[in-house]
């Protein structure tokens, strides 16, 4: 609605993982680096934590963006699936149509399609979203995954992505040997102030903004506060300023804009629309009473200026006498 109004190609806020926008703060660049030393190094498990927000999604799609274009990737979504759905959910995304009726001929149908492709030199790539999710008996299960390999390397490279309660799951006794097969960690942080701002500009830039200062540094200090560097919410923000801008024909996005739709975001609904809820068409009997007591300091003023200008006029008539 508003990409002509802006000089935009496309929505530079939109809320899909495209990799083209990925912004790279320092901890973004760095965790991006190690995913992607992690899976051609065949590093095996891989963990990736951060807030809800923060962009792991967008730099896993990335990551497989930047992978050899023959290398066979599952990704699960669902992570509320126990050991036997999250099989033949792998199963189903690595393209191998399976026949299996039981856990165990699962098993060895993921073994012979990780040997084969081991034959083509191709290591496939299993991410796990939501991680933190996964009850520790499915997480202990996903562990043994690991077991498929040479003796010199693995044959599947596993990256688990969660929340930082991930973190804190992979810390339970049960899951110690999980824990010492972990060859790399990530997380990543929300943003600060400046990234906040350098993040905003770049996705402007990306989307084809003509003038990267479009949201003034007070706005975005505002939407900084109010997000708490979460990408995601930053979005969303950025995205009501410009609809609201683009409603009031203003070009440049200031910080009552910001806070307006901040507002709208947290009630639904504008600042004037708020105010007319409380423009009476009948007036109040406090303000009846308060425009009587006007009218009557007034009236009372007016007489004592009259008896005022009477006296002195008095006064006057009897000098020139």
């Amino acid at each position: 609605m508003y990409l002509k109004f802006y000089g935009l190609r496309e929505a530079p806020f939109a809320p899909t993982p495209d990799p083209k926008f990925l912004f790279q703060s320092t901890r973004h660049r760095e965790a991006l680096a190690q995913l992607v030393y992690g899976v051609r190094e065949r590093k095996g498990f891989i963990v990736l934590t951060g807030e809800i927000g923060t962009g792991k999604t967008t730099l896993l799609r990335t990551l497989l963006e930047r992978l050899d274009g023959q290398t066979p990737v599952a990704y699960v979504h669902n992570s509320a699936l126990e050991i036997e759905g999250l099989l033949e959910y792998i199963l189903h995304d690595f393209g191998v149509k399976s026949t299996a009726r039981s856990q165990a001929q699962r098993l060895v149908e993921l073994n012979e399609f990780l040997i084969e492709q081991h034959r083509q030199g191709r290591s496939p790539v299993l991410v796990i979203d939501e991680a933190q999710n996964l009850a520790i008996p499915t997480l202990e299960a996903v562990r043994l995954l690991s077991n498929f390999e040479t003796t010199h390397e693995k044959l599947m490279q596993i990256l688990l992505v969660g929340q930082p309660e991930l973190r804190d799951k992979l810390n339970a006794p049960e899951l110690r040997q999980l824990k010492q097969r972990v060859g790399l960690r990530c997380h990543i942080a929300p943003l600060s102030p400046e990234e906040a701002r350098l993040y905003i500009r770049h996705r402007l830039r990306v989307a084809g903004a003509a003038d990267a200062g479009l949201f003034t540094d007070g706005a975005i200090q505002t939407i900084a506060e109010y997000s708490q560097g979460t990408p995601r919410v930053i979005n969303i923000v950025c995205d009501h300023c410009l609809l609201t801008g683009y409603a009031d024909s203003t070009r440049r996005i200031d910080a009552d804009i910001a806070g307006e739709a901040i507002e709208y975001l947290e009630d639904g609904e504008r600042r004037e629309w708020k105010r007319s809820r409380h423009v009476r068409l009948v007036p109040s009997r406090t303000a009846v009473w308060a425009a009587r007591s006007g009218v009557a300091v007034l009236v009372v003023l007016v007489a004592l200026m009259l008896v005022f200008a009477a006296n002195a006029l008095g006064w006057l008539g009897g000098v020139i006498r």
